[in-house]
């Protein structure tokens, strides 16, 4: 199936692993790249040297085009563009949009840029700066998520680029897939249903919390860190909202310090990275410290296993999903299904003449 998205990163499926920290390592990158769709490696969890190892990772394990995950506000995204740049990666996404300057130096390098946005202004707003194709995510979406659901969105922002939109936010099978280039995408992004593959490293008993939720167990909340966030609802989330503002500083103090000790971020780092994640809002000195470290709340569920200590961040299709397939079979399943949901649409009849 040929699109926009397939001519211009060079895969042969329109579909998307989004970068997911802790979860979207070479092993998943991999799998989804053989698979023939484009395999997203997550950047923010780890060092420069980290980086640098896991893209050459990567690269032993596929031929096939993948990307890097970028945070733009961070302090050394420069230093993390010029990695990608040297290795040879393909695509470089960003959660939040990056800056003239730094879209440009990709491109001059060859490297597809491709954002991830939440409004239609954001999205011409990247494109007027010369980004090549643009994610859309929808209100279903897991982690940081708007309030306006995709099906909403995604027209609004393929009305008002011209660029190649990807769409992400509630998808997870071909029905979806046929859905999204009927309204003008390119292809699809899908975070939580890679997750739930056999090739992902989380480990089984998270998956299991996952795969044993509904739609109703998944929440929006902003006691994480003052931003609306997608997850299953936990015993922690639940004490977050519950809690008070000196426990809730406790809470945050002790894990801003473990995510330091793990990232060698000096104290101050860690608050000005907080503080760049507040993003014009009014947060507190905990959500401040949260954010810079909710890193740590995911490495506790998604590499530790500790669900009674972490966020799962997780879409809202986390309800629909049942099974645990390989890469390649997920991407096999949503492609013949999609082909079979395009047979089974009913024929329009002849176009009628214009009077």
């Amino acid at each position: 199936m040929e699109t926009a998205l397939t001519r211009l990163v060079g895969v042969r499926y329109p579909i998307v692993q989004t970068g997911m920290g802790w979860v979207a390592g070479p092993r998943l990158v991999s799998a989804t790249a053989n698979a023939g769709a484009l395999g997203i490696l997550a950047s923010a969890t780890m060092t420069p040297d980290q980086l640098r190892a896991a893209v050459r990772e990567v690269g032993s394990r596929t031929q096939a085009p993948f990307g890097v995950n970028l945070r733009a506000d961070a302090g050394d995204a420069r230093d993390r563009v010029r990695i990608i740049v040297e290795e040879g990666v393909r695509v470089a996404s960003f959660a939040l949009a990056p800056s003239r300057e730094l879209i440009a130096e990709l491109k001059d390098a060859g490297v597809v840029v491709v954002p991830s946005v939440g409004a239609r202004r954001h999205a011409e707003k990247v494109e007027a700066w010369g980004a090549d194709a643009v994610l859309v995510q929808g209100g279903e979406g897991g982690g940081h998520t708007g309030e306006v659901a995709t099906s909403v969105l995604l027209p609004q922002v393929v009305d008002a680029v011209g660029i190649p939109v990807v769409a992400a936010g509630g998808f997870f099978d071909g029905r979806g897939l046929v859905a999204a280039l009927a309204y003008g995408a390119a292809g699809v992004a899908m975070g939580t249903r890679f997750l739930l593959t056999s090739d992902s490293t989380v480990p089984d008993a998270v998956k299991a919390r996952y795969l044993a939720a509904t739609v109703k167990d998944v929440t929006v909340t902003t006691a994480v860190d003052g931003l609306p966030h997608r997850m299953l609802r936990t015993d922690l989330v639940d004490s977050l909202e519950s809690a008070g503002r000196t426990r809730t500083l406790a809470h945050a103090v002790r894990r801003a310090a473990g995510f330091r000790k793990l990232s060698d971020l000096t104290w101050s780092r860690l608050i000005r990275d907080g503080l760049a994640m507040k993003h014009g809002k009014d947060l507190t000195w905990s959500q401040v410290l949260l954010a810079a470290n909710t890193p740590m709340l995911l490495r506790a569920s998604m590499v530790e296993g500790r669900t009674d200590l972490g966020v799962m961040a997780s879409g809202q299709v986390a309800g629909l999903i049942e099974d645990l397939p390989s890469c390649a079979d997920l991407v096999d399943r949503v492609m013949t299904e999609a082909r079979e949901t395009l047979r089974a649409l009913p024929d329009p009849g002849p176009r009628r003449a214009p009077r």
